[in-house]
């Protein structure tokens, strides 16, 4: 008898997983259009529009960097119809920021797209073009020189952080809301450093107007081969972002597995890639497992990263 009730429910989730999606589902994004996380959510929501046969909507929720997005899909119905497409910035950001969400309770990953590396880019002024030179002319002069983030707290801020308590230099903090603004103010010379997505900062290098001395992955990336990955210097030197889908805790594990599998072979396919790829993002279409266990892995790394920035949520 408890056989049949096991066969029963299986075949329940099968039947549930097989029959969604019937109706559209929303994407949430947490942050504006145009960015580097909204165009990976459309690149491949416009794939899923048909490779299961129904609209994948993209909806911006910005705001509260990225809280008020969150919020929204943790308390919708996890019934499949409601996906956030999140990044790394909404697991850290409960260390910065008092919000009303746990990332860890009130989601259930499913499967991340793609990832990239932070690039650490200087204004032309700045003499020296390796990492080390421009480390010893920050040192000369502490306090001296500015560096700007995508805003307080932000992984582009921590990431900074974590490199300046490493390296032993001290630079003013400079936010601003968003990557766009604090790009345009390295390049025109108003700050001096800023760690950013290779498709922010790589066409400013192309023209002269920056340059790129080191990656934050543990390795180099395909994108910028040249550029060193600061763990070269500084050993286990490791940080990122990644963008992905996550759902409302409580979506049926068949709706999740089935989704993952969906976002792995739409993620795989050459030209998805190639697209994600010029926009300088790997990807990587990973199981929920293998999402659950990144996110642990990573969790330290933000922690130490807060404590560097003297950062205490409020």
């Amino acid at each position: 008898m408890r056989c049949l009730i096991l066969l029963l429910a299986l075949a329940a989730c099968d039947a549930s997983a097989q029959s969604w999606p019937q109706k559209p589902v929303k994407v949430i994004v947490p942050f504006v259009p145009g960015g580097n996380t909204d165009n990976q959510a459309r690149i491949v929501s416009e794939r899923l529009n048909e490779a299961l046969g129904q609209p994948f909507l993209v909806e911006n929720k910005v705001g509260a960097g990225g809280a008020i997005a969150a919020e929204f899909v943790a308390k919708s119905a996890p019934d499949g119809y409601t996906l956030f497409f999140a990044a790394s910035p909404q697991f850290s950001l409960p260390l910065v920021q008092k919000v009303n969400f746990d990332p860890y309770k009130d989601f259930v990953p499913i499967s991340v797209v793609g990832t990239n590396a932070f690039v650490l880019g200087v204004h032309v002024s700045v003499p020296g073009s390796t990492l080390k030179e421009f480390v010893e002319y920050v040192k000369a002069r502490p306090a001296q020189l500015n560096y700007a983030s995508a805003g307080a707290g932000t992984t582009t801020h921590l990431t900074a952080a974590l490199f300046l308590h490493r390296a032993e230099l001290r630079m003013t903090h400079v936010p601003y809301k968003g990557g766009a603004q604090a790009v345009a103010d390295l390049v025109g010379g108003q700050v001096q450093m800023y760690f950013g997505n290779a498709s922010e900062l790589i066409p400013h290098a192309k023209g002269g107007k920056i340059r790129l001395l080191g990656v934050s992955s543990a390795q180099r990336t395909p994108q910028l081969p040249e550029v060193p990955a600061i763990a070269e210097t500084y050993a286990g030197f490791n940080t990122g972002t990644w963008n992905g889908f996550l759902a409302p805790t409580g979506t049926p594990q068949s709706i999740v597995d089935r989704l993952a599998q969906e976002v792995a072979k739409v993620v795989r396919e050459p030209a998805t890639a190639e697209r994600l790829y010029k926009i300088g993002v790997e990807a990587l279409g990973n199981t929920p497992a293998q999402f659950a266990d990144s996110l642990r892995r990573e969790a330290p790394i933000w922690r130490d990263a807060v404590k560097a920035a003297g950062i205490t949520a409020e």
